[in-house]
């Protein structure tokens, strides 16, 4: 049986959704709504209306403005609800705030729905991870995702956690303050800081609430990813070699050398691009080898967060908790990792 998806949101991180869950083989992406012709929704059309060569239907969110967007040249197949009539479940990359007035219509309908981890976490019966928390999604009606830094970074402590066992964890975040086209952000030339602990750390403790976490975040002026240090404090003694042993056989950890050319941000950016990923895009969460070492009994290391693909493979996996397609955690992720080519593991260099 497949299983029909539609997504409310169509932008930065909506297109990756869709995209995503076009090349799972057990689930038809059945259409994607949004509001207005914006250059995510132009370039669907400059497309064919096509992804992973599959037809997508465009259906708007508000029937006022369907005009707008055929005026574009851009067919519209219906509304939001003709949608919500059509699918088993939705992805919610609706801006902030959005996903909670769209979880009204859901419940009208009674389609359960996976939001983003920009919304209130109020919006969820669970906060949720594949690989940490997998066996919480099952069969809960609205989960919501970590935010992309909290995505990767639970990836990488849930990993050395299964192994050796982890106590408590400090991270300091260099983030970058927006994503590509939010001019109206205008962060030039500063370095902003947060209270400690930021976020992400309160909220992998929400996940994983057997680690003690905190953190520090410095806000600084670029649009393509995030840096965290991460120093750990592992129940039983733990080696680089370990580490490096236990990142590299997860599938949705990049292993990579600053000595082979991976030394910035924009060299991973670039790389995904000379290689023809789509959208340029990276899912796994990248680990700089150099990075990887101990001091007596801490273990440290340097993670790169691809900001705008990170979280897709684990709003698969809660498709497939939220429908009990998969009641096993390693099964689920198993099966999303495939259909995104990211399992049998390949090293991207």
């Amino acid at each position: 049986m497949v299983t029909k998806v539609g997504i409310f949101g169509y932008g930065q991180i909506g297109t990756r959704l869709a995209y995503g869950a076009a090349l799972q083989k057990d689930m038809e992406l059945v259409g994607v709504a949004d509001i207005a012709p914006t250059l995510a929704i132009k370039s669907l059309k400059a497309r064919g209306m096509r992804l992973a060569d599959k037809e997508v239907k465009l259906y708007c969110v508000d029937p006022s403005r369907t005009k707008s967007i055929e005026d574009a040249g851009i067919p519209v197949a219906g509304t939001a609800e003709d949608l919500l009539q059509e699918v088993d479940i939705i992805l919610d990359a609706a801006p902030g705030g959005i996903g909670a007035k769209n979880k009204i219509l859901y419940e009208k309908f009674k389609v359960p729905a996976v939001f983003q981890g920009g919304e209130a976490g109020e919006v969820a019966d669970v906060f949720f991870h594949g690989y940490a928390n997998y066996e919480k999604g099952v069969g809960q009606s609205y989960l919501k995702l970590t935010s992309c830094n909290t995505t990767g970074l639970i990836r990488t402590v849930d990993c050395l956690d299964r192994t050796h066992g982890i106590e408590n964890i400090a991270v300091t975040i260099v983030r970058r303050c927006a994503d590509p086209g939010d001019t109206h952000r205008g962060y030039v030339d500063i370095l902003k800081p947060e209270p400690v602990p930021n976020h992400q750390a309160v909220d992998l403790m929400e996940i994983m609430p057997h680690v003690q976490a905190t953190g520090f975040l410095v806000h600084v002026p670029v649009t393509h990813g995030h840096i965290i240090n991460v120093v750990a404090t592992p129940k039983k003694p733990l080696t680089k070699e370990e580490m490096l042993d236990a990142f590299n056989a997860h599938p949705r950890i990049q292993v990579l050398r600053i000595a082979d050319g991976f030394n910035t941000n924009t060299s991973l950016l670039q790389f995904n691009r000379f290689a023809g990923k789509p959208f340029a895009d990276m899912y796994e969460t990248v680990v700089w080898e150099e990075t990887v070492t101990t001091i007596g009994k801490l273990a440290m290391y340097a993670i790169y967060i691809p900001q705008e693909a990170v979280t897709i493979p684990e709003s698969l996996d809660g498709i497939r908790a939220s429908l009990q397609l998969q009641t096993d955690r390693l099964e689920a992720v198993s099966l999303t990792n495939k259909y995104l080519g990211m399992e049998p593991k390949r090293r991207l260099w």
